[in-house]
């Protein structure tokens, strides 16, 4: 007889362990089937880890620019690459362990091994020992997340060829590394090791660093690393990597002809594909489409009882849109009243480099598409008190607001600690705030997030400090 349970959860990262608590939380009989380590991606190798290795990068460039705060630094500081690493792997493991206490705290079993999905709402899972134990549950949610993408041209070795994983646990820092795509993950950790020593150029297919970003934001973070040394070749292509040598020989296609240039690793993060292979999708007959599961506004598959969330879905491949998705998929599942589907542009989506990014909502390029008449307002951080107090006076906010109704239809941020502050707009706009009620709000002085108001007073006409 098969071990039943009212949801499993094959997946253990943000969507999964989140979606086991809440139905946990609900009453609900719960398991978790996870083939690593709890947390998944996001706490392991993810989210948490990088944002340990950007901070020992962020202290290391207040070290080298201590003077400018009136302290003086005697002898040579560098840093001890083996020891940032050190760091960022314990915080994960500190982190993975929280989850393990979640899981006991809410009584939730861990199966530990590979999970396949089979008809009739049963999984099977496989031990480490090779032991196959079949489950079965009322509903099973699909949380397997994602991986990097890997690139026909650039195939990935581990050793001279990396992805992030490997980056946030190379043994030595490089002298040189080139770094293909230039969304978070790649801007994050050209940074890291930009700002360690190691020579970095990126290459970008698309017009503009950060691409989905409103382009002023791009254009200020390429302004900005290319002052700290970054290389950076957009509208450019890798179609080529031979690591026959000592290190790697990439061959570019850029707008003024190839380029070859010569460094030790390449670290491709050309985004996210979805984990969906070999989880017995077709056996259970759940649609999949450009690589995607397939699902309604509350997460259900073609197939009764089958559910996926999180990066092996449609939406955005962050880790609190998994979160999000699983909370509205169990709530749904226990029978709760009023579960309101996820409004997927009112995401915020941040960037963890330095300076930080934080965005939510249309773009001033897709706002106009939409036939939006705008107001648009910007103020530089080189006029906040704060920042300059700080003294990370660069970057910006930029809002803009529908001229008609006022309303708030999107916000972007590039400057020190920005990440902490788009939850402003955010709870905003969920509200239906208007530029209005924003010019109204008494913002906190001296603030970084008063920069939200100065910016709404320029879009009105009404700026006070610039």
């Amino acid at each position: 007889m098969a071990s039943q349970y009212d949801v499993i959860v094959l997946g253990s990262g943000p969507g999964g362990y989140v979606a086991a608590i809440r139905a946990s939380q609900l009453g609900l009989k719960t398991a978790v089937v996870e083939r690593e380590s709890l947390g998944g991606i996001c706490l392991n190798w993810g989210c948490i880890p990088t944002k340990a290795l950007l901070k020992s990068a962020q202290v290391f460039e207040y070290i080298k620019h201590s003077a400018d705060y009136g302290i003086t630094v005697s002898g040579e500081s560098k840093p001890d690459f083996g020891a940032v690493i050190k760091r960022s792997r314990g915080v994960a493991e500190s982190m993975s362990k929280g989850v393990q206490f979640l899981m006991k705290k809410n009584k939730i079993d861990v199966i530990y091994g590979t999970g396949k999905l089979k008809p009739g709402k049963k999984i099977d899972v496989t031990a480490a020992d090779g032991k196959v134990t079949e489950y079965e549950a009322k509903h099973i949610i699909i949380a397997t997340g994602g991986r990097a993408r890997q690139l026909p041209s650039v195939p990935i070795d581990g050793t001279k060829v990396i992805e992030y994983r490997k980056a946030m646990s190379l043994e030595k820092r490089p002298d040189s590394m080139l770094v293909i795509g230039s969304g978070a993950i790649g801007v994050e950790f050209a940074y890291v090791y930009a700002s360690m020593g190691t020579k970095v150029t990126i290459i970008e297919f698309l017009p503009n660093v950060v691409p989905v970003e409103d382009e002023d934001i791009s254009k200020e973070l390429a302004k900005q690393y290319k002052k700290i040394g970054i290389d950076i070749y957009t509208k450019s292509e890798v179609t080529k990597v031979d690591t026959s040598g000592n290190g790697c020989k990439v061959f570019v296609k850029t707008p003024d002809g190839e380029k070859t240039f010569d460094v030790d690793v390449v670290l491709s993060a050309a985004g996210v594909v979805a984990n969906i292979e070999n989880i017995g999708l077709e056996e259970t007959g759940v649609n999949v489409d450009r690589g995607k599961i397939v699902t309604d506004d509350y997460y259900r598959t073609n197939v009764d009882g089958y559910y996926a969330i999180g990066d092996c879905t449609k939406g955005q491949a962050l880790a609190h849109v998994a979160s999000a998705e699983a909370i509205i998929c169990v709530e749904k599942i226990a029978g709760l009243p009023h579960v309101e589907p996820l409004n997927y542009n009112n995401i915020p989506g941040c960037t963890y480099c330095t300076p930080e990014i934080a965005s939510v909502g249309y773009t001033e390029k897709a706002a106009r598409e939409a036939g939006y008449e705008l107001k648009v307002g910007k103020f530089p951080f080189s006029a906040s008190g704060k920042a300059k107090a700080a003294g990370t006076p660069e970057g910006f906010v930029k809002v803009i607001f529908d001229a008609k109704y006022g309303e708030f239809l999107g916000a972007h941020f590039i400057g020190n600690n920005v990440t902490e502050m788009i939850a402003e707009v955010v709870a905003a706009r969920k509200l239906e705030t208007t530029g209005e009620e924003i010019l109204k709000a008494v913002h906190p002085h001296p603030t970084m997030s008063e920069a939200i108001k100065d910016a709404t007073e320029a879009a009105y006409g009404e700026a006070i400090h610039l």
